[in-house]
């Protein structure tokens, strides 16, 4: 009962985590590499192979990279530090 819990609040938290994304991504105010960075990150969670945990840790770890990028706009980073946060909860 309480695993199925914790996976339907870790399917929401992906989901809203993947909306985000979806809204970097096709931003065209936002650098290309960050709009692809976005694309890679919902890839990775959407992976089917491996265990929530390890999506969102691996989206977190591709998001982390592109974050220190100097040309994201302001927007954007604050958008990508709610996904992470969102995400980051995620656990096995």
């Amino acid at each position: 009962m309480v695993r199925k819990k914790k996976a339907e609040e870790y399917e929401a938290k992906t989901q809203q985590a993947l909306g985000v994304l979806g809204e970097v991504s096709e931003d065209s105010t936002t650098p290309r590499n960050i709009r692809r960075a976005a694309k890679d990150a919902m890839n990775a969670l959407q992976s089917p192979e491996f265990t929530p945990a390890v999506r969102a840790s691996n989206a977190v770890s591709m998001l982390d990279e592109i974050l220190q990028d100097p040309n994201m706009p302001p927007y954007t980073r604050v958008k990508l530090w709610n996904v992470m946060s969102f995400i980051e909860a995620i656990k096995d």
